[in-house]
């Protein structure tokens, strides 16, 4: 059976607005553990360390050229693929998801419809600062995280508050719902305790589409027992369990079938996993080059060579963008906001581990 050994980086729990890890992600790769020892032995043959650390080799401008090789072996010659999300863009399409929608909702308005809540979500999240304050904007990610995680009336007061001390007639559509009505039924959706802002599903649900759609028939996951991916176990393992025959079309290019084609998730040491330290230099490399070609100088590589290493499908990536009409087209009549109600209702776990 095909094994895609995957690694993580940058999962903060619940908390989306770790200025230190701004975006989160994860890697595939099916590679078994001799062609992986093969390759990092071909391009590091000197080195110590008792497994391969992206971040440790990163640091070092003399490792850069080599890091460059072993990436480029990977993508050109390897079933992989990788996902990014920026977690301070997610977190705002929280808020549109769960702070805005079910208003509409209510009123018979589809704000998924063409992916109606990804072009809120980012208009809100490239405009806002300017035209709200950056502090401002803050405190409304912020008090919307809290109130999520809280679920308490002290943090709904500290919520609508936030709301209200905007220049919500900014954008009335986006925050009249509960600046002007406090409205209850995105409350009820904040209250609910199957709702959270935690990435790990989105993030999982992007790779594992991907891995469905490149493998034509059962296949395995194998990763690190790190204390991030015990998060990620527990989904991937629901994932696998569900075996209702349904389909989701989430975009243009991309389905979601049940039962899936994956069929087994374990654990390993990646001390002793070659496979899995491949995995973790893949999302490491990704992870880098979104921070610097976001402006926050990650260091590392040059973020223009990775990105030429990544064929199509190796990358997914859940950004905003005012391209609004490109938006629409990618999601004209797909099926978001079906498999986000059903996701949530019968796969994510409702009391995920925070960090």
């Amino acid at each position: 059976m095909k094994c895609f050994r995957i690694d993580e980086g940058g999962y903060t729990g619940f908390d989306l607005l770790n200025a230190d890890q701004r975006f989160q992600g994860a890697s595939a790769v099916a590679i078994d553990n001799d062609e992986a020892e093969r390759l990092i032995r071909e391009h590091f043959p000197t080195l110590q360390a008792s497994e391969l650390k992206y971040r440790a080799l990163s640091r070092r401008p003399a490792n850069h050229p080599r890091l460059l090789g072993l990436l480029r072996d990977i993508h050109a010659h390897f079933d992989c693929t990788t996902s990014i999300v920026d977690k301070r863009y997610l977190l705002t399409l929280f808020f549109v998801d769960y702070g805005v929608e079910p208003y509409y909702y209510e009123r018979g308005f589809d704000l998924y419809a063409d992916g109606g809540n990804y072009a809120a979500a980012s208009l809100l999240y490239l405009t806002g600062p300017t035209l709200l304050g950056e502090a401002e904007f803050d405190e409304l990610l912020l008090a919307f995280q809290l109130a999520v995680k809280a679920k308490s009336p002290a943090a709904r007061i500290r919520l609508i508050s936030a709301v209200r001390n905007l220049r919500w007639q900014e954008y009335p559509e986006l925050l009249g719902p509960l600046a002007k009505y406090a409205s209850p039924e995105c409350w009820d959706a904040i209250a609910n305790p199957d709702v959270n802002t935690d990435a790990a599903m989105v993030v999982l649900h992007s790779m594992i589409t991907r891995l469905e759609m490149m493998t034509a028939g059962p296949y395995r996951i194998e990763h690190d027992q790190s204390k991030n991916l015990l998060t990620y176990h527990p989904l991937i393992r629901r994932f696998i369990d569900h075996d209702r025959d349904i389909e989701f079309r989430p975009t243009e290019i991309s389905t979601m079938k049940f039962p899936l084609k994956l069929r087994e998730v374990t654990q390993v040491d990646s001390k002793a996993s070659h496979a899995v330290q491949i995995a973790d230099v893949m999302v490491g490399a990704a992870i880098e080059m979104a921070s610097n070609k976001s402006g926050l100088n990650a260091g590392g590589l040059n973020p223009d060579d990775v990105e030429q290493l990544y064929k199509v499908g190796q990358m997914t990536n859940m950004l905003p963008s005012l391209d609004f009409e490109e938006q629409k087209r990618f999601r004209k009549g797909t099926q978001s906001s079906e498999m986000i109600d059903y996701l949530a209702a019968d796969i994510v776990d409702p009391n995920p581990s925070d960090v």
